[in-house]
This record gives C-alpha cells, structure tokens and sequence, in this order.
C-alpha cells in the first residue's frame, strides 16, 4: 500500500513539470505517437477494409497478414528497424512498427462492419438505382461506423501500450520513466508512470466507447407493417442525413 501512495506522490510532485522530461510534455509525445500512428494506420486499412466488405474479395489475405502483424514481436521489431534506418530515422522506424500494429484492428472494424449489413438493405438500395459508389458512402459505411469505431479502439489501446518502448530508443513518452525508474530501481516512478498509462489508455478507451454509441444512425419514422418497407425507408432514410 505504501508502494501506491508512494506512486501518486510521484505523479503529483511539483518535481514533475521540471526536469530532463516534465510529466506533461512526456503525456503530449506518448499521445501524439498514438494518434500520429493510428492515423496513419487508418488511411492505410479503411479504404482496403472497405473494398474488402463491399466486395467480398481478399477477405482471407487480409485475416492471414492481421494475423501475422499481431504475433510480430514490437520491441525487437523497433530495434531491428532503427538499426535499418539509421539512428537518424528513429522516430520513422518507431512509428512504423506502430502503424504495422494497429492496421489490423481497424482493417477488422472496416470490413466487419461492411460485411455486417443485412443484404436486404443493401438490395434495396440497388433496386432503388443507387451505384456502388452510393451504397458505399450512403450505406454501408455510415451503418458500419460503429464496428469501424470499434476497430480505432482496439488499434488506439494496443498502441497506447506499446508506445512505452518508444524510450528505448530514446525517443521518450511515458515509457522514459519506466525504464529510468528500472535504472535507478525506484519502484515509486515505475508504478507512476504505469498508472498514468492505465489511466490514459481508459480515458482513451472512454472516448471510443461513447463515440461508438452514438456512431449509428438514426432513422426516425412510425413502424411499418412490411419488412420490406422498413428496409426502403431506412435506404431513403440514409440518403437524406447527413
């Protein structure tokens, strides 16, 4: 117990803003890592994922790579591409291990939430004239945005994790003071500093959570007697919001 009240003196310390890496500015770099990485990430695997969806194609490929960028080891991967790229492309080498992370998360949320759409509404966007491009944009992504929300929390959280290596090449984040507490074996800033990450990846995780739960469309409109009436006016419906 002493470990933990030690911890959040730590966290709460004046001596936190001074020094070679004040707390918040550590927060500011292992946040924009995060998101610098899973958007990089997402203009790679959503349009893919996409296509993947609508089209029914390559949807066993994209399992098998998910699958293989999962079981690479980060730490020893980061390691490996800093001594490739050179010590002056520590930060690229660092943030492409992190993007090969969270590919496959949201590559999942994109193409899940495509193939999860009932066919009959996307049938009855066709017999309404639509084109692929409208069932696309009109569609199948907004009625799969929360798997796709879904997909960006996943890939945000393990990455949020995995930016703690980040310092061990010196490129700093959160994970400066785990490895400096490990050096000088206080166990007080190691525990600090992984409470700040538990408390940032639930922040983190909040934040998707509630963006998830108002990411579905609403369609307003009495109930109707017909399924079939149902699936068009939600069609109609989806081609109205905005």
């Amino acid at each position: 117990m002493n470990y933990l009240f030690d911890a959040f003196a730590w966290i709460f310390s004046p001596a936190r803003l001074t020094g070679t890496l004040p707390l918040p500015v550590a927060i500011a770099q292992h946040v924009a890592f995060t998101f610098g990485s899973v958007a990089i990430a997402a203009v790679i695997a959503v349009p893919i994922g996409w296509l993947i969806g609508h089209t029914g194609k390559g949807r066993e490929i994209a399992v098998f790579l998910s699958g293989a960028a999962r079981a690479l080891p980060a730490l020893g991967l980061v390691v490996l591409l800093v001594m490739l790229f050179g010590v002056n492309l520590k930060t690229e080498a660092a943030v492409t291990v992190f993007v090969v992370l969270a590919i496959p998360s949201i590559l999942a949320g994109a193409y899940a939430g495509v193939e999860s759409i009932d066919r009959a509404v996307i049938d009855a966007g066709r017999a309404m004239g639509m084109t692929e491009w409208q069932i696309l944009f009109r569609i199948e992504m907004p009625l799969g945005l929360s798997l796709l929300i879904g997909g960006f929390r996943s890939a945000t959280l393990q990455v949020v994790a995995t930016v703690t290596i980040a310092a061990y090449v010196g490129l700093g984040g959160l994970g400066f003071y785990l490895i400096q507490g490990l050096n000088l074996r206080d166990f007080s800033e190691i525990l600090g500093a992984s409470i700040v990450i538990v408390a940032l990846a639930l922040v983190l995780d909040g934040v998707f959570a509630l963006l998830a739960r108002f990411a579905v469309p609403r369609i307003d409109g009495p109930r109707r007697r017909s399924a079939r009436v149902d699936i068009t006016d939600a069609v109609r419906a989806l081609q109205v919001s905005p």
